[in-house]
């Protein structure tokens, strides 16, 4: 075996046997599988506690009975009640809130309020504001006298769910989420930042241990600088691998288990009823049903829950790993050397403030970078973001989710891997010099004139 495998083999098994590197390859699984699985069983939970509102007018009875009860919630509506009284025992009373609707409504859109002594859920607000404003217009075409106006409004009442469909290049369709592929580009670009930041400075911290420790000294007698720096940094990097590919494993069980329970605790069998005459056409004649709702009639329809998971199940997994690996070892290298030259160059961890900015800089600004691809994958900023080698593995693949052209994809990886083979060179010049350095603090004038040197 030569010397810099036998320096990989050490470094990989001293970490992968420590309780931490054990203990966090068993958690982070089970916080990753919580991230998919608790939005399923919030859609599907059944436990919700019930909410009983009062709902007091000031004058009138226009609302009376319009707004209905849900699952979870249940008006009351109260006469002749005062509300400076109510304010006071309405939680005594058994009510969750108290829903105030002033007369001037109908012009003054803030004229209701929702007083409880809790912060009302998004749901609840969301629901009765839904509510209060369909009525409202109800109310305001009334005005018009229009025949059968109740008739009318509830006959062309729709529900809209917008179905994403990509075609790929052989004209193929698949079903996609927009929903699912901001949260994976956000986990996957959030993932490569943390685990190049936190397996860079582990590369770091280990060489100014050992080079503190003076055990740096006994390797060096025995092993060329460039070979300990190449094992430390390969062997960390099967490390990471090693965690990720536990991880991979660990949440798919996990996430396989969980939802398989959930799924077969919300089947439904529910057939959606599409009456014939809503579809028509111009002339308002009504369309064959062959034309019409053929597709329609005999789905099933699906939960909340079902979309989510059908949603994962369309993701190309095999691209999002794969291309995962890459730029995390491309990018982890890229930084890892650095890093690694840093660490040579110090003699404690206080010393690398200064010279660690101009790394963190652009890991961090393509964090940023990568959080405006969220809302506009296509635009100039995130291409270029994610083609430049320093910023590339964060915001390509909060990118991908998205669909990327294969070309971008490979000038990408290349441009990666080729600014790998740069950083490595000036890490190496840096290395062989700073690694037996003592008791001097160095400047950003001496670490260029390291990396002119020609002999050593």
């Amino acid at each position: 075996m030569s010397k810099t495998g036998l320096v990989i083999r050490r470094e990989y098994l001293t970490r992968v046997r420590k309780k931490s590197f054990i203990i966090l390859t068993l958690l982070t699984p089970v916080f990753m599988a919580a991230m998919f699985v608790i939005p399923v069983l919030i859609m599907s939970s059944k436990g919700q506690e019930m909410k009983k509102i009062a709902v007091v007018e000031q004058q009138g009875h226009f609302f009376k009975g319009k707004i209905h009860p849900t699952k979870y919630l249940k008006f009351d509506y109260l006469e002749n009640v005062r509300l400076d009284s109510l304010k006071k025992h309405f939680d005594e009373l058994g009510y969750y809130a108290i829903l105030y609707i002033s007369p001037k409504i109908s012009y003054i859109p803030s004229a209701v309020q929702l007083i409880s002594h809790k912060q009302p859920s998004p749901e609840v607000v969301t629901y009765i504001s839904e509510v209060l404003k369909k009525e409202i217009e109800r109310q305001k075409l009334l005005a018009y006298n229009i025949k059968d106006l109740d008739k009318i409004l509830k006959s062309v009442e729709t529900d809209v769910q917008l179905q994403t469909i990509v075609i790929n290049a052989s004209g193929e369709e698949k079903e996609t989420s927009t929903g699912i592929a901001m949260a994976l580009a956000y986990i996957s670009g959030l993932l490569i930042y943390m685990l190049t930041f936190m397996f860079g400075a582990m590369v770091m911290r280990g060489v100014i241990e050992e080079k503190t420790n003076r055990i740096i000294e006994v390797l060096i007698s025995s092993v060329k600088p460039f070979q300990l720096m190449m094992g430390k940094i390969i062997g960390i990097a099967l490390v990471g691998l090693t965690q990720f590919v536990l991880w991979i494993a660990l949440t798919l069980v996990l996430v396989t288990a969980t939802t398989g329970v959930v799924m077969h605790n919300n089947k439904s069998n529910k057939t959606i009823k599409i009456p014939t005459n809503l579809f028509s056409d111009n002339a308002g004649q009504a369309l064959p049903t062959n034309q019409a709702n053929t597709k329609i009639i005999g789905q099933k329809e699906l939960s909340q829950a079902e979309r989510i998971l059908n949603a994962l199940k369309s993701v190309n997994w095999g691209l999002i790993i794969g291309a995962f690996i890459l730029f995390f070892l491309g990018g982890y290298l890229l930084y890892a050397s650095l890093f690694a030259a840093v660490g040579a160059a110090v003699d404690n961890e206080t010393d690398t403030q200064q010279f660690m900015l101009p790394i963190t800089i652009p890991l961090i600004l393509a964090l940023f970078i990568a959080m405006g691809t969220f809302q506009n994958p296509e635009s100039q900023l995130a291409f270029w973001g994610s083609l430049i080698p320093f910023t590339s593995p964060v915001v390509m693949m909060a990118r991908l989710p998205f669909g990327v052209p294969v070309w971008q994809l490979i000038v990408s990886v290349v441009l990666l891997f080729i600014t790998f083979i740069g950083t490595t060179w000036v890490a190496a010049k840096i290395y062989r010099t700073g690694i037996l350095m003592y008791g001097k603090k160095p400047t950003w004038k001496e670490m260029w004139k390291w990396i002119r040197f020609r002999n050593y």
